[in-house]
């Protein structure tokens, strides 16, 4: 039952959920065991975006927050499962008023995972599009850091997809895949990943989802994780009006695929001490996990 905004109480926060039923109650329930008892979370429907004055609103998803944002300017917006490169320009040009639990793993963690598998990796191949190679340039300078560098290898069109693949796959320990919907979508993950079966590589990432497709390995966010730190958002805007700068949470798991490991013979540390090792090597090299 929703409440509307003339009626909820001085400190209501508002919940915009993604259309996905399971996904929004598992959010809105997580959240309501997070939350102060000072705070009361009110689940509002698209009708109502525009009649809740500055907010603050919790969106699920990029459809949510860009249904939140055109609908009401002024509002507080505290974006859910959205990635660095959708929600930065919004923060920076709106510092204090918009804001993400990011959602996508950062790139160096990803990488680090895949070498915690294979501790002899050295070589990282990277498919972009033209319009996507900048997602890896500071990947590229941290890898040094950590004894590997990478290739990027641009795919021209839809055609030249596999072929440049196989080229990728002779330079590269491994094929590290990044939230690149041109290339890592429905319609090519089939292919890049039994691609990469047959000449005995792995592909480390995107998420969670492509592990289950056949992907090796995957860092990822726990649920648990982004609401502590959304919970911790609310604080803070709660004490001075104002939101933190987007950030990912303190915290990522690893998901692996046992099957593919087994298929291709890779002896698979357990998952805590995939994650473990890659918490070490980031540490050891001073680099915060939110970069």
């Amino acid at each position: 039952m929703f409440t509307h905004a003339q009626e909820s109480p001085a400190r209501t926060v508002y919940f915009a959920g993604s259309g996905n039923a399971p996904l929004d109650q598992h959010l809105v329930q997580l959240l309501r065991d997070k939350l102060e008892p000072a705070l009361s979370l009110t689940e509002v429907a698209e009708d109502q975006l525009a009649t809740l004055g500055d907010g603050p609103i919790i969106t699920v998803g990029p459809a949510a927050f860009s249904r939140a944002r055109q609908a009401n300017r002024s509002a507080h917006i505290l974006a859910m499962l959205v990635e660095k490169s959708f929600i930065s320009g919004f923060a920076e040009r709106n510092p204090g008023q918009i804001t993400g639990v990011l959602y996508d793993v950062p790139l160096i963690r990803q990488a680090l995972t895949g070498k915690a598998i294979l501790p002899q990796a050295t070589k990282v191949a990277l498919l972009a599009t033209a319009d996507s190679v900048e997602l890896y340039e500071p990947l590229i300078d941290e890898l040094p850091s950590y004894g590997m560098s990478a290739r990027i290898f641009l795919v021209d069109s839809n055609d030249k997809l596999i072929p440049t693949l196989v080229r990728a796959l002779g330079y590269g320990d491994f094929l590290l895949a990044a939230p690149d919907s041109a290339i890592y979508n429905p319609r090519t993950i089939k292919h890049i990943l039994l691609t990469a079966y047959r000449r005995n590589q792995i592909v480390i990432g995107p998420t969670q989802a492509y592990v289950k497709a056949g992907s090796l390995a995957s860092s990822y966010a726990p649920f648990p994780e982004m609401v502590e730190l959304a919970n911790e958002f609310l604080e803070t805007f709660y004490e001075s009006g104002k939101f933190p700068a987007p950030a990912y949470p303190e915290e990522f798991r690893v998901e692996v695929n046992t099957q593919v490991a087994r298929s291709l013979n890779i002896p698979l540390p357990s998952r805590e001490d995939i994650a473990t090792r890659v918490d070490r090597q980031l540490t050891v090299n001073g680099e915060a996990s939110d970069e």
